[in-house]
């Protein structure tokens, strides 16, 4: 019968489809030269404006790392490391620092347009692994912006109950915690998405406006540690440091894998690429320069802390304010708590401003609703994704506990780094062998990948074999074969210096990053595990469904990239 399809045509139908799956999940978006001019558009109204420069650029990193963790996690750290927390907080610095030569370097290597860590995989890799980043990435930045801005509201309410008027009278449905029903399912808490509500306004507003009140409100809380640091200085007893890793070199290392994710935030200053004025210059030094910031605050809080008290009387909640407290200094603790406030703030803004730049990015490509890719013709802001980032985080902030979803976070975070570092030795390779098409080229590439793959299983092997205190012998086997990836990856294939911000050791540097946060990624809680295979079974159906058929990888002629003039780019 006509109206009946044979198992044949099935058959080819299902294949067909599997065929324009795998095709369009393979393909890669092209690269411009950053100092080319995209081709103008029939609406300039859909881009953003270039009004960050490089100051700017470096308080948006420090004001997306540096929170109210400095008041919190160097203390709870310091109480298994000792005063050796110092080093944790110099590795894990240092590990970061790899990361953001990476970044730097695809940061000035790439079109200044929005998309980060998403853009660097669909150039580097293919559109499906840049799809699974971003929904790595988003879910990470959704809970994280929930769960700040419940503790952005406790402490406001804290600084608010220093008032007569306020002490006692603050319900916990609008500060502390949140009224929870059904068995704390659900917590409501109002004054959380308020704060939110508050802040997307801000960012509808424009970049210059948010960028005023997250430059005041970063310089404030740094400020704040500088005086923390100087007036605990006279406060240190230097016999306190004695023994400084009281619990040897493995308690050190713990503590690094736990500071780490106090730097996370670098990678905000490479999602506002399209609106930096000499992207260029200022995206390498806004993403080190931030970061080697943020390195010397963590370790000068640390000594100051670990020189005031003995390390194992440190309080768990707000140590740093305790220990001021202890020698008197209720006033520094008045002021640590109006930096934690700073500190959040910033820290949710910049979360906010960065989750709207890559919902923009992959709405103009087409793996989201064109809504997504709307700009506001004056005000120059991606209004429609503010708002739905803004929506979302309320909704989780104000009616769940989001802090016991705490432990599956900073997945996004890792992948994110290591699928960054693995972009810098696969665009290196193209440029070297971009006009050899032969089959020569094509198995060059594939057994690069697959030594990247292999340092990462073999990072995440130790970081296991490190977790559960197996044998010696098993993680040096590990490393063995990560140096002997490395070493293949080092003879085996050809680089050359790409335009612009060059990552030094290229491919060690990168590799080094990719084992070490997958060593990482195994010391995160198992339920995080479990979070990174649904979602992105999740994220393969969406793209199955809706991306493959409405991605548009190539440049779309209905926006302009407002560039830099070249001048200003050098």
């Amino acid at each position: 019968m006509g109206g009946q399809k044979t198992p044949s045509s099935s058959s080819s139908s299902s294949s067909s489809w599997f065929s324009h799956f795998c095709s369009s999940a393979l393909r890669t978006k092209p690269i411009n030269s950053p100092l080319d001019t995209i081709l103008v558009s029939r609406n300039s109204t859909d881009a953003l404006v270039r009004r960050l420069g490089l100051l700017d650029l470096i308080l948006l990193g420090v004001g997306a790392s540096i929170g109210a963790g400095i008041f919190v996690v160097t203390g709870t750290v310091a109480r298994d490391a000792g005063p050796g927390v110092t080093f944790s907080f110099i590795l894990a610095g240092l590990s970061c620092v790899l990361n953001a030569l990476c970044y730097a370097e695809l940061a000035s290597r790439l079109p200044a347009v929005v998309g980060g860590a998403y853009l660097y995989a669909y150039s580097a890799f293919n559109e499906l692994t840049a799809f699974l980043v971003f929904g790595q990435l988003m879910i990470d930045y959704h809970i994280g912006a929930a769960s700040i801005a419940r503790s952005l509201a406790s402490y406001v309410v804290t600084i608010l109950e220093m008032f007569p008027v306020f002490k006692d009278n603050i319900p916990s449905w609008i500060g502390h915690g949140g009224e929870e029903f059904f068995g704390g399912t659900l917590s409501i808490n109002l004054l959380a998405p308020f704060l939110l509500a508050l802040l997307t306004v801000i960012l509808c507003l424009g970049v210059g406006e948010s960028s005023i009140v997250n430059s005041f409100m970063t310089v404030l809380k740094v400020i704040i540690v500088i005086i923390v640091i100087f007036v605990g200085a006279f406060e240190v007893d230097v016999s306190n440091w004695s023994p400084f890793a009281p619990h040897g070199v493995k308690e050190i290392l713990t503590g690094a894998t736990v500071v780490f994710f106090a730097y996370v935030g670098f990678d905000a200053v490479a999602n506002s690429a399209e609106e930096s004025r000499r992207p260029q210059r200022d995206l390498p030094l806004g993403i080190i320069g931030s970061l080697v910031i943020c390195i010397a605050l963590y370790i000068g809080v640390c000594l100051v802390l670990t020189g005031m008290v003995p390390y194992y009387l440190l309080g768990e909640d707000a140590p740093l304010a305790e220990a001021f407290t202890s020698k008197g200094l209720k006033y520094v603790s008045i002021l640590i708590s109006i930096g934690a406030v700073a500190g959040l703030t910033t820290t949710l803004l910049v979360g906010l401003y960065v989750q709207s730049r890559l919902y923009l990015g992959l709405g103009r490509d087409g793996l989201l609703p064109s809504l997504f890719s709307k700009v506001h013709p004056t005000r120059h802001t991606p209004i429609h994704s503010q708002v739905w980032v803004g929506i979302v985080a309320g909704t989780l902030g104000g009616l769940f506990n989001v802090h016991v979803l705490s432990h599956i976070l900073s997945v996004g975070a890792l992948t994110g780094y290591s699928v960054v570092s693995a972009c810098v030795l696969a665009l290196r390779w193209k440029d070297k062998t971009a006009s050899q098409f032969s089959s020569r080229w094509t198995s060059a590439w594939r057994e690069g990948v697959l030594c990247i793959i292999t340092v990462a299983c073999c990072g995440f092997a130790a970081g296991l074999f490190y977790r559960f205190s197996a044998s010696f012998i098993f993680l040096v086997v590990a490393v063995v074969i990560a140096i002997l990836a490395t070493a293949a990856l080092c003879c085996r294939q050809t680089y050359t210096n790409p335009p612009g911000f060059s990552c030094p050791g290229v491919p060690i540097v990168p590799a080094v990053c990719v084992f070490f946060n997958m060593f990482l990624f195994a010391q995160l809680h198992h339920e995080a595990w479990v979070r990174f295979v649904v979602l992105s079974i999740i994220m393969v159906g969406i793209y199955a469904f809706y991306g493959q058929y409405h991605a548009k990888p190539g440049s779309d002629e209905s926006i302009i990239y407002q560039r830099a003039p070249t001048e200003a780019t050098r």
